[in-house]
């Protein structure tokens, strides 16, 4: 993963897996090396910034990375039934899911379902707090740090999966302006 984000952070991908032979190949089955939990940013697109194509990736995205009942299903569908051992949860900078659930504390409240993202941010600010962590970027990073504890907190399967060492569950942060 990090020499396909070298790639595209110095402009040189080779869009691998991405031609029509492939598309043939992987019609039958997949078989991906990662899983990747990432924000909806329109900017966070897995397969770009990563430079992988077709089968490589099993990406799941919700804004602010969060992963409810849906997104776990998802990751452990993926873990055990497809057997990707690599699990990341992809944070960026700038995310619009903690400014939301900071502006919450300033008396803006949330519109509609987006409550729910927000609640599910809450927790990483709690615990930034704790630590005097103010900085939106600093936030993301205990937020990411926060969904890979509440992935294993909350999935009995990923959890054994790793324990049994099948699968590892890690952070990633992507600068916007860096790639």
């Amino acid at each position: 993963m990090y020499a396909g984000n070298h790639r595209f952070v110095t402009g040189t991908p080779r869009h691998p897996n991405q031609d029509a032979d492939h598309r043939v190949a992987v019609a039958d089955g997949q078989h991906p090396f990662a899983v990747i939990v990432g924000c909806s940013d329109s900017r966070l697109a897995a397969e770009i910034i990563f430079d992988r194509g077709l089968g490589d990736l099993f990406v799941v995205r919700t804004a602010g990375h969060t992963v409810g009942p849906e997104v776990l299903g998802s990751v452990e569908y993926a873990v055990t039934v497809l057997g990707t051992p690599l699990v990341v949860v992809l944070g960026h900078d700038s995310c619009g899911a903690v400014q939301a659930a900071r502006a919450v504390g300033t008396g803006t409240p949330p519109a509609g379902n987006l409550r729910a993202v927000v609640d599910a941010v809450v927790p990483s600010l709690h615990r930034a707090a704790e630590r005097g962590v103010e900085s939106i970027d600093e936030i993301v990073d205990i937020h990411i740090a926060c969904t890979v504890e509440a992935m294993l907190d909350r999935s009995p399967v990923l959890a054994a999966e790793v324990e049994a060492g099948r699968c590892a569950v890690v952070g990633m942060l992507y600068r916007l302006s860096a790639g």
